[in-house]
């Protein structure tokens, strides 16, 4: 095996909330860390960028560094949480960029010093009118090198009047700017086409360039594994190693994800951010499966994958190129699949915040749940009968109070016309919901084998729809549910005789307004 050790980095900037999209390259990262092919497996470095101080949100790192835990991706150097308090791990530190801007400011002024960059004094009334004449000429908006070109005795004065200043690179003209990235192959541009870029604001700030190139060699990132909406800005990294006489890590850029109509996945398109996903019941597990295939894809046709089985499969070869369709309707059909495989007292636990979220239960006290035979117990047993009848059904968590709620309150609302079968009318749906009711109360003992055997004696008299149908309805509310007699026995007799009751009423005013 090779002595190489494999050292990558996600590097997100704490201006908001995280982005499936950075999902996706922190799994895609985590993966090839745990690679050993021709490398011995390495380390994947948290790095926070918070060099754009107009957009820092605050709280956002700690809620980043929570959602990776949940998520279940483990990096091995950056800032950890200590309780509420952000500590940073690794002897490449610190990780965080705002704690590092002296080390970006003295190699701005080596690039400067040694003729690689310079100092330029051009306001920014002056820039804006460039870029309107730029603009009216139909030429791309760029600097036009003028402060390139100042004497040193120019710089020296402007510096002594305290002017404000900005550090460019001075980019090489007419060199031709080749890299390979892993995924893409060769990618060439000239360097006629790259503006001089600024390395250092006025503010004295890096920005993202310098402090990523930086960053990125001094913490020895073998591996470059981002998004693809930063291979255009590749080529002015590449300066940069360069400049600095440093050599390049290896280039992998992700396709990007993108909506069913092929536009770019943005925050403008709906929810992206992984704690939504999270809030609306989505699993972790199945978010990671979900976000592993969105652009990458296995050797066989296996689609669902826990954690380990992505580490032992996983292969930059086998990311593809082209944009990945987020397909939502894939997603569901994957969390579905998960919840399927949960245990109902897993489940139920898991549901018990979206019911109490819809106000459809109380708060169950977590002491009282460990008292046995409290009324607690009771009502999670309860509860528990009524989510095996769901388990099928639901895609995601926050689906169980908008499909049971029947269960939670005193009489279900409905349209009365809604409990006439198709092929029934309104007095003949009367007759047979009391046919029910009378059934049921002629039952003496009110199980599945009783009920069962009363509703079918009922259903050869009439038909199944005459009785099954408004049964359902009665019951629900809806057009569509678990069967009818599930459901009757979850709420008890008197319940179920109280809704038909109420519907046979329902129906009775709707038969004297039609009089």
């Amino acid at each position: 095996m090779s002595n190489k050790k494999i050292r990558v980095r996600f590097a997100p900037s704490p201006t908001g909330w995280l982005h499936v999209g950075g999902l996706r390259t922190v799994l895609y990262n985590f993966l090839f860390s745990h690679q050993s092919i021709g490398w011995q497996k390495g380390t994947l470095i948290l790095r926070i960028e918070d060099t754009d101080r107009q957009r820092l949100v605050p709280g956002a790192t700690k809620n980043l560094i929570k959602v990776l835990h949940q998520m279940g991706i483990k990096y091995q150097e950056g800032p950890f949480l200590s309780g509420e308090k952000i500590i940073q791990k690794g002897k490449f530190g610190p990780y965080i960029q705002s704690m590092r801007v002296m080390t970006y400011r003295n190699l701005a002024q080596k690039l400067v010093d040694e003729g690689k960059a310079y100092y330029c004094f051009c306001s920014s009334e002056r820039l804006i009118q460039l870029r309107k004449e730029q603009q009216t000429n139909k030429l791309p908006p760029r600097y036009d090198g003028r402060c390139r070109h100042l004497t040193k005795q120019q710089v020296k004065d402007n510096l002594a009047k305290h002017l404000p200043y900005v550090i460019r690179l001075a980019v090489p003209r007419r060199q031709e700017i080749k890299f390979h990235d892993l995924i893409h192959g060769i990618v060439s541009i000239n360097s006629q086409d790259i503006d001089d870029q600024i390395l250092l604001k006025s503010d004295g700030w890096p920005t993202y360039h310098l402090a990523n190139v930086i960053d990125d060699h001094l913490m020895k990132i073998t591996h470059v594994i981002r998004g693809e909406e930063w291979l255009p800005s590749t080529p002015k990294h590449v300066l940069l190693y360069q400049a600095f006489g440093w050599q390049s890590p290896q280039w992998v850029h992700l396709p990007l994800l993108l909506n069913a109509d092929r536009s770019k996945l943005s925050k403008r398109q709906g929810d992206v951010a992984v704690e939504d996903f999270l809030a609306k019941g989505y699993l972790p597990t199945s978010l990671i499966n979900f976000v592993a295939l969105l652009g990458w894809h296995p050797k066989n046709d296996q689609e669902i994958f826990n954690l380990s089985e992505l580490t032992k499969q996983f292969s930059l070869k086998r990311v593809q190129k082209a944009g990945a369709i987020f397909d939502q309707e894939k997603l569901d059909w994957m969390n579905g699949r998960y919840l399927k495989q949960l245990s109902i007292k897993q489940l139920t636990k898991l549901c018990l915040p979206y019911l109490q979220q819809d106000k459809l239960i109380g708060i169950i006290s977590k002491q009282k749940i460990k008292i046995i035979a409290t009324q607690e117990i009771k009502k999670i047993l309860w509860l528990q009968k009524i989510i095996v009848l769901f388990q099928e059904r639901i895609k995601k968590l926050s689906d169980i109070g908008l499909l049971n709620k029947f269960f939670f309150v005193n009489q279900p609302d409905y349209s009365p016309e809604l409990l006439i079968w198709k092929k029934s009318d309104l007095s003949h749906t009367i007759v047979c919901l009391n046919k029910i009711i009378q059934s049921l109360i002629n039952l003496k003992c009110f199980n599945q084998q009783h009920l069962n055997l009363a509703l079918k004696v009922l259903g050869k008299q009439y038909s199944n729809g005459e009785i099954f149908w408004p049964l359902r309805v009665a019951l629900t509310g809806m057009r569509q549910s678990p069967p009818p007699t599930d459901i009757a026995l979850i709420l008890g007799k008197d319940k179920t005789i109280t809704r038909l009751r109420e519907a046979v009423q329902k129906l009775n005013l709707n038969l004297h307004k039609n009089k």
